[in-house]
């Protein structure tokens, strides 16, 4: 199968720099690239994650919506890790906010979900939607 679409998450934080520590520490991205404006500011940042990556930057009024969906919006980011509960020992270490604790699913998934330093919803678990090989990132 050759890949010819892909669709990466862009998040914006009020404090990107803390965001970015945090999504390393509590969920075991990896920083693939940085870039600062003149003031020291994150402009761009790419976090990967397996063969997945978010973008994010700062938050500004001019570039995001209202109905921003941190803080009480309805979406969330959904990511398929191997070995869930270590992956939710991590998240709770780095101070995440558990909003529902590891389960295992009538559809055979082992997930949890729980909310970054600044709300966004995250979801993680066993189920990988596009089953590739059945290969998930390691946690």
């Amino acid at each position: 199968m050759v890949r010819t679409s892909h669709v990466f998450p862009v998040l914006r934080y009020r404090n990107p720099k803390a965001a970015i520590e945090f999504l390393v520490k509590g969920f075991g991205f990896h920083v693939a690239a940085l870039h600062e404006g003149a003031d020291g500011e994150v402009v761009h940042a790419e976090l990967r994650f397996g063969e997945s990556m978010v973008m994010l930057g700062g938050f500004s009024p001019e570039l995001v919506a209202s109905g921003r969906t941190a803080s009480g919006g309805t979406g969330g980011i959904y990511v398929s890790v191997r070995f869930v509960d270590g992956h939710y020992d991590r998240a709770v270490a780095a101070g995440a906010k558990i909003t529902r604790p590891p389960e295992d699913m009538e559809y055979g998934s082992r997930e949890y979900s729980c909310r970054d330093i600044e709300g966004y919803e995250w979801s993680f678990g066993t189920y990988d939607p596009l089953g590739i090989d059945g290969k998930v990132a390691d946690a």
